[in-house]
């Protein structure tokens, strides 16, 4: 009898043991095992019944008392039933519970394994909304009001810029065009930045010709994905031009394409901006002309204006500082750019984020303007007072103030909004609401933890299927393959370091920082802001 009971509980053990989701394949998810689970589950539960029944066979013929041991045994037998019933429901039970953490994008604990620290989950929901409500650098109407003064100021020195120039020899330059957090509504910061676009392009006859990063004539290094390089040529050199640019037409010889002008001598690569000895477009001689124009044209309108202007980089031709005689400061930022070819897309001189750009001649490729419109295509179909560009002002909050605290990382606010957008467009638009502030800021700084911790974060734009035809991204840059944008971290190990540090302490300190900056309740009303602390 008790041998018949042995058998039973080792049946009962090895079909636990046994159970797939107990030991589950490594690197498997529970979704792809779905009909492998069930196909063993019935397997051993048809080997179960078998044995049952086999021991139960065996019991009749094996029991010397007619009417006590049956009863007994009989007891025994319901007994050990119910136990293994009890034992498959709540493996049945935990299965679930499985099921549930399997589908879940990030997991908790798969990014505090590298970092050593987790989200900060822990914020107080009432400390998270009174600083979004109450604590913003800017209100929306002051933004606004920023904005009006930045386009017009830079409506007048622009044109001012373009009164000097000689159309026949210098860069022709366009119209700006508002980019970045200001023009996304997710500013947080003090003094207040502007971001604009200036497009550039050569003098007639000549024009600029484009090789990115992905063309296999264009001899990039593998290092510089999301770069290309800018040729700048005559009208004709290139195939399908202009045929007034290559052959010799005599000097009286004009062209009606290029409005009645006489053909001109090839410049130097100098007076066109190049790198020596190419007829490659260089960044550093792009600075030195931007800086030098921008300087002569606000010396002609300067008596204007009632603020002193500086450049804040030497390095960085458009980066001025205004300051008024009330002593409010806005950073302004003049890129200069080549837009490529019809597109929204431009070739970048640097961004202002950048603390190491890429080196000449080559342009990091920036689709700032599409990222802008894809921000404004969320906010039409997210929830009322979405928590979206909440999560990004205070993830770019407590980003700045660490850099303040323990210097500057990798990281930069670029990639915070790129973990954003990827979780936007992989989350349904109903989790987004005023209420799951909390969780979505965790969810940002999972997904960044987890990117870090593989050197992996993929630009939000290319080679991504998922953004949305309403925002017009070219084909040619949804069907390339993704661009790394940690791909840095990959060959210098300090700077990986540092920045796993800087996310370590960030994320450490989120909790305090919030309550710091946080104006406390006192009598009712609300006292030391954002504005006093800072």
């Amino acid at each position: 009898m008790q041998g018949a009971i042995a058998r039973v509980c080792m049946v009962m053990a090895a079909a636990i043991l046994n159970h797939p989701l107990l030991f589950p394949h490594e690197n498997a998810t529970l979704p792809e095992q779905d009909e492998d689970v069930v196909t063993r589950m019935r397997e051993h539960e048809e080997k179960l019944q078998t044995e049952r029944s086999r021991l139960e066979k065996e019991l009749a013929r094996q029991d010397p008392e007619p009417e006590e041991a049956p009863s007994e045994d009989g007891f025994t037998w319901y007994f050990w039933s119910a136990v293994s019933f009890v034992i498959f429901i709540a493996i049945e039970m935990c299965r679930v519970d499985l099921a549930e953490d399997e589908v879940r994008p990030v997991e908790d604990e798969d990014v505090t394994a590298e970092t050593g620290s987790s989200p900060p989950g822990t914020m107080d929901k009432n400390a998270l909304r009174n600083f979004c409500d109450k604590c913003a650098y800017a209100s929306s109407h002051e933004n606004w009001r920023v904005r009006e003064f930045v386009e017009g100021f830079a409506d007048d020195l622009l044109e001012s810029l373009r009164s000097l120039c000689d159309r026949e020899v210098d860069m022709e330059v366009g119209d700006f065009i508002g980019i970045g957090s200001m023009f996304e509504s997710w500013k947080v910061c003090k003094p207040l930045m502007c971001d604009l676009l200036v497009p550039f392009s050569p003098p007639d006859p000549h024009s600029f010709q484009y090789h990115l990063w992905c063309s296999s004539s264009a001899g990039i290094p593998p290092d510089m994905q999301g770069c290309g390089t800018i040729k700048v040529t005559m009208f004709g050199e290139d195939e399908g031009g202009c045929l007034c640019g290559s052959a010799n037409l005599g000097e009286d010889m004009l062209c009606l394409l290029h409005n009645n002008t006489p053909v001109k001598v090839n410049r130097s690569p100098d007076e066109l901006l190049c790198s020596k000895g190419t007829h490659l477009l260089a960044k550093d001689q792009v600075m030195r002309w931007f800086q030098i124009s921008v300087t002569k044209a606000w010396g002609r309108i300067s008596h204007k204006y009632d603020f002193e202007i500086t450049f804040r980089k030497l390095d960085a031709a458009g980066a001025l500082k205004i300051r008024f005689r009330s002593g409010k400061v806005i950073v302004l930022n003049l890129i200069p750019v080549v837009q490529l070819e019809d597109t929204d897309a431009y070739f970048v001189s640097h961004f202002p984020s950048d603390q190491i750009g890429a080196p000449d001649p080559y342009w990091s490729l920036s689709l700032a303007v599409y990222e802008r419109n894809l921000l404004k295509y969320f906010a039409k179909r997210l929830p009322q007072n979405s928590c979206h560009l909440h999560c990004l002002q205070v993830a770019t909050f407590l980003h700045r103030k660490q850099s303040s605290l323990t210097g500057e990382s990798a990281l930069t606010s670029y990639h915070l909004k790129t973990a954003l957008v990827h979780l936007l467009l992989g989350t349904k638009a109903s989790a987004w609401g005023a209420a799951s502030l909390g969780q979505r800021l965790q969810d940002v700084f999972s997904f960044l933890q987890r990117s870090l911790r593989e050197k992996r974060l993929y630009h939000a734009l290319i080679g991504n299927s998922k953004i949305p035809e309403d925002i017009q991204v070219p084909e040619r840059f949804r069907k390339m393959e993704p661009v790394n944008l940690f791909r840095s971290l990959v060959l210098r190990g300090e700077l990986y370091a540092a920045t796993v540090r800087h996310l370590q302490e960030m994320l450490r300190n989120a909790p305090v920082l919030i309550e710091e900056y946080t104006p406390h309740l006192s009598n009712g009303s609300l006292h030391h802001g954002l504005e006093d602390r800072l």
